[in-house]
């Protein structure tokens, strides 16, 4: 029994192969401009077939191992079908189609988030980058994020911010102050009033006495309990006066050596002008003959 390969070489399988390839259409050749068509369904098939193209040319690109060169000639063709592709929905859109522009695929990097940026490479409009071409040297920095400065607040953006709260005039308005000073406060009112009540009962019970005596030695007593929250006050500002004094008195530079007084200070400088006059004005012999008559009247000037 004869093989497959024989069986293909055989004259009658060659014939019938050639007479189905000349009933076969010639194959149409895509229009250059899309322009150029007028039937939706003609655009819509050339559309198709340009996206099997990029479909194909895409799935080679994912290849690392084709070599620098060949993953930016790959590149280059995709965004040269891409733009082709754009024409076509253009055209199709003007010819009463449906709108596939809406519906564009975003340019993502390499961890698959979507970049802002429609064109970060700057070599045109739309311009993107698939598979391995991610990766090439120039290319991976323009996908990666760069560091975040942290600029350095002014007086200005510090004093912005701060408001009535910040001084601590919006404290009662949240309600946890009260909370907290509550029971503080409340405290303190009783043991006011408790005070208040007692000194109240002293002056009753002193206005009730009858005799002078009882009633002088009431009043004494009376006059005794509210002199002591004045004694306390005055006490406090003696201490407090006498911790001033002491802080004076530390301050105080005592001096070691005698200083001159005015007097002696303006002798100083006269005499010091009047030396400066004479080495200015006076000659050398002068100034030995004034020394020398002073020698003679035991003058020390």
């Amino acid at each position: 029994m004869a093989r497959n390969e024989e069986k293909a070489q055989s004259m009658l399988n060659r014939y019938i192969a050639l007479q189905a390839e000349e009933k076969k259409k010639p194959k149409e050749r895509r229009p250059y401009l899309a322009s150029e068509c007028r039937d939706l369904s003609e655009a819509d098939k050339w559309r198709q077939q340009i996206m099997r193209e990029i479909g194909r040319k895409v799935a080679e690109i994912q290849n690392e191992g084709l070599g620098e060169h060949r993953l930016r000639d790959l590149n280059d063709e995709i965004n040269k079908l891409i733009r082709e592709k754009g024409h076509w929905e253009r055209r199709i859109f003007e010819l009463g189609g449906p709108n596939y522009t809406k519906h564009f695929a975003k340019m993502t990097d390499l961890e698959g988030n979507i970049v802002d940026v429609p064109n970060p490479s700057g070599r045109g409009p739309g311009y993107r980058y698939f598979g391995a071409a991610k990766k090439l040297p120039g290319v991976r920095e323009l996908f990666e994020k760069p560091p975040e400065l942290r600029k350095r607040r002014t007086r200005y953006d510090i004093y912005k911010r701060i408001d009535a709260s910040y001084y601590g005039y919006r404290d009662d308005e949240d309600g946890v102050l009260e909370r907290v000073e509550g029971p503080a406060e409340r405290e303190m009112r009783a043991k006011a009033v408790q005070e208040w009540r007692r000194l109240d009962e002293i002056k009753k019970e002193a206005m009730k006495t009858v005799k002078s005596g009882e009633e002088a030695s009431v009043m004494g007593q009376v006059n005794e309990i509210l002199k002591e929250g004045e004694e306390d006050v005055v006490l406090e500002e003696r201490m407090r006066e006498m911790e001033i004094e002491r802080k004076e008195k530390e301050r105080e530079f005592v001096v070691h050596v005698p200083l001159p007084d005015d007097k002696e200070i303006e002798k100083m400088v006269i005499e010091r002008k009047k030396m400066e006059l004479l080495k200015k004005y006076a000659t050398e012999e002068f100034v030995e003959e004034q020394n020398e008559a002073k020698a003679m009247l035991n003058i020390q000037r």
